[in-house]
C-alpha cells in the first residue's frame, strides 16, 4: 500500500533528479515529471532500484493543461498526494535589453507559471494530507543584474508566490517553503561558465576560481546537497516552519 507520495518537477537531471532520489528515504511513491523522456526513464529506475515506486511522466509543465494531468495521473495511481516539490524551470540569462517578449513568457510560463498552476491543482489533494510544498528560487531575486534580468525577476516572483500561498496554507494545513540554491554546480552552471571563459577568453576553472572568489565562497554546492535541504523543508521536523526563503548565502543558510 502507498503510504506517502512526493511530486518532484525537473526530476530528470540536476537538482530535480537529485531530490526526486534523497526523497526515496521519506516518501514510498515519487512522481516524476520532466520533459525529457529517456533521463526521466532513467531516473524512474533508479526511483525504483532505491525502493520507491517511481510515476514518470513526460510533460512540458508550460502546457496550461499539464497541471491537471500531473494531479490527475497521480491520484488515479496512488490516491494521495503527501509533497510536492517545484524544481522545473530554467531562465534565459539575456540582456534585459536583447530580451525579446516571447523569451520572457517563455521563461515565466514553465518557472512561474507551471508551478503556480501544478500548486492550485494539487492543493485540494496536500490540504487532505495536511501536505507540505516548495518551491526553488535562485540568488539573483536579491541580487538582480541587467545582463540577466529575467533571471532576477522570475525568481523574485517565485518568492512572492510561494509566500502567498504559505499564508493560504496556514488556514489550510498546508506547509509552504521556498529554496533558494545559490551557486551549485549543475550541468546548467558549467556550460553558463564555460560561456563566460570564452567570452573572457580564460580556461574554464579560471572562470570557476574567478566566481567562487567573487561569491566569497570555497567550492560549489552541489545538487545532492540542496536536496537534503529540500528533503527537511518537506519532513515532520520542519512543520513548525511556512513562507519561508531558505537561502544558500556565501554557505551559509540564511532564512528570509
Amino acid at each position: 500500500m502507498t503510504t506517502s507520495v512526493a511530486i518532484v518537477t525537473g526530476a530528470s537531471s540536476g537538482i530535480g533528479r537529485a531530490t526526486a532520489l534523497r526523497l526515496i528515504r521519506d516518501f514510498s511513491a515519487i512522481v516524476l515529471v520532466a520533459r525529457s523522456g529517456e533521463k526521466l526513464r532513467e531516473a524512474g529506475q533508479e526511483i525504483e532500484a532505491g525502493g520507491a515506486t517511481p510515476l514518470a511522466l513526460d510533460l512540458d509543465l508550460a502546457a496550461p493543461d499539464a497541471a491537471d494531468e500531473v494531479v490527475k495521473a497521480t491520484l488515479n495511481r496512488f490516491g494521495r498526494i503527501d509533497a510536492l516539490v517545484n524544481i522545473a524551470g530554467s531562465v534565459p540569462g539575456i540582456d534585459l535589453l536583447e530580451m525579446t517578449d516571447q523569451q520572457w513568457d517563455s521563461g515565466l510560463a514553465l518557472k512561474f507559471h507551471g508551478a503556480r498552476r501544478l500548486t492550485i491543482r494539487a492543493w485540494d489533494a496536500l490540504k487532505a494530507s495536511q501536505g507540505a510544498v516548495v518551491f526553488t528560487s535562485g540568488n539573483a531575486a536579491v541580487l538582480p543584474r541587467a545582463g540577466a534580468a529575467a533571471v532576477g525577476t522570475i525568481n523574485a516572483a517565485i518568492e512572492a508566490l510561494a509566500k502567498a500561498f504559505a499564508e493560504r496554507g496556514i488556514d489550510d494545513g498546508v506547509q509552504v517553503n521556498c529554496v533558494s540554491p545559490g551557486a551549485i554546480m549543475t550541468g546548467r552552471r558549467l556550460a553558463m561558465l564555460e560561456k563566460a571563459a570564452a567570452a573572457r577568453q580564460v580556461d574554464v576553472e579560471t572562470a570557476k576560481a574567478g566566481f567562487l572568489r567573487q561569491a566569497g565562497i570555497k567550492r560549489f554546492g552541489t545538487a545532492e546537497e540542496i536536496a537534503d535541504l529540500i528533503a527537511f523543508a518537506v519532513s515532520p521536523p520542519a512543520r513548525w516552519m511556512t513562507g519561508t526563503v531558505l537561502r544558500m548565502d556565501g554557505g551559509k543558510i540564511r532564512t528570509v
